[in-house]
């Protein structure tokens, strides 16, 4: 099932996206066709990786908070690139119960084996989250090891959205848009709309970031917490929306145009029904966010990140550096036993 299949943010009483033809669902997607709703809307995704950055240690927040503006929009970048990149949907999402009732304790952990399991074309088809978090983990300690300011910074802004998808318990199974249950739109009402309304009195702090002695579980971890909360968004809403019938809806203007959405009343309602579920899975975002940067950085060797700070390095530097890392780990440059496995970075 191609991300084509699998838009939450169409007009519900217009389109019906598993039904829809791969140009209309194109159309609808590239915005030739109006959303509902912005993407946890570009909202949830920057306040998660802005609000991440405060969780890191000394030896890497001064260089964090200097590109705060960047950590924060970059957030949605893989979001923007979904519709030009056919390879970068399933990145966003898994769909746990295509796998059976029990399969959140059969699905392999690790890559290799679920490939072996199920094939690598049926995971794409099913949604990778877990296992790309995993992969963009080792590929940030790789930036930290060469010593790419830029690139640690593309890589933990990314990092950081696809973590917050892993949270969203509409990323995590087959009815992703209530569309199997004539609930059509409950995704942007939960990850969109209720953040953006409610979201300000929220408590955001989490503590410090925590080392992560095992990533890849610590990406499972997440996607299995929001896959426990999936039954209770789709039951309650389903109750709530009895009870209001038609008065769930309401019409706003924003600029010159009216659209139809549902009422805050209805919005605050369910809100209050899901019991802080929404500002649960925020934290529980800006933690595994912070920890992940901060566990790439400590497997990396703890680079001094202060040396990056007014640094730019060239094309020529970098690939210099990627070399004599792929040497190292391949052995062919032995290092003494005291010295570090991380890379000088010169001036």
């Amino acid at each position: 099932m191609a991300y084509l299949q699998r838009s939450p943010y169409l007009l519900p009483e217009i389109f019906n996206p598993l039904a829809m033809n791969k140009l209309t669902r194109t159309a609808v997607l590239l915005g030739i066709i109006p959303f509902l709703c912005s993407f946890w809307g570009f909202f949830a995704h920057q306040r998660i990786n802005k609000l991440a950055v405060f969780t890191l240690p000394p030896g890497m927040i001064k260089f964090y908070k200097k590109n705060l503006t960047y950590i924060t929009e970059a957030a949605v970048n893989p979001d923007r690139r979904r519709f030009s990149m056919p390879e970068e949907a399933p990145r966003h999402y898994i769909d746990i119960d295509h796998y059976g009732d029990s399969a959140l304790y059969t699905i392999p952990r690790y890559w290799d084996q679920a490939v072996e399991k199920y094939s690598e074309d049926t995971l794409k088809a099913y949604g990778i989250v877990p296992w790309h978090i995993n992969k963009m983990y080792y590929q940030l300690k790789h930036a930290f090891l060469v010593g790419d300011p830029d690139r640690i910074l593309k890589l933990s802004a990314e990092l950081g959205h696809y973590i917050g998808d892993a949270h969203v318990p509409l990323h995590t199974t087959e009815n992703y848009n209530g569309q199997l249950t004539g609930q059509e739109g409950i995704h942007a009402f939960w990850e969109s709309r209720l953040p953006e309304l409610f979201s300000d009195d929220y408590d955001y702090y989490v503590g410090k970031a925590t080392y992560l002695e095992n990533p890849q579980a610590a990406a499972w971890n997440a996607v299995i917490g929001a896959h426990h909360a999936v039954d209770s968004v789709l039951r309650e809403e389903k109750k709530l929306s009895q009870h209001f019938g038609e008065k769930k809806f309401a019409f706003e203007t924003k600029g010159k145009q009216t659209q139809k959405v549902l009422s805050r009343s209805y919005a605050k309602a369910y809100h209050q029904i899901l019991d802080g579920m929404i500002e649960r899975q925020m934290r529980s975002a800006i933690k595994t966010v912070g920890s992940f940067w901060y566990t790439a950085w400590i497997d990396a060797g703890q680079p001094d990140l202060e040396r990056l700070l007014d640094y730019h390095p060239t094309e020529e530097e970098l690939e210099r550096r990627r070399e004599e890392l792929r040497l190292w780990k391949e052995k062919k440059i032995q290092s003494r036993a005291h010295e570090s496995d991380t890379l000088e970075i010169k001036n």
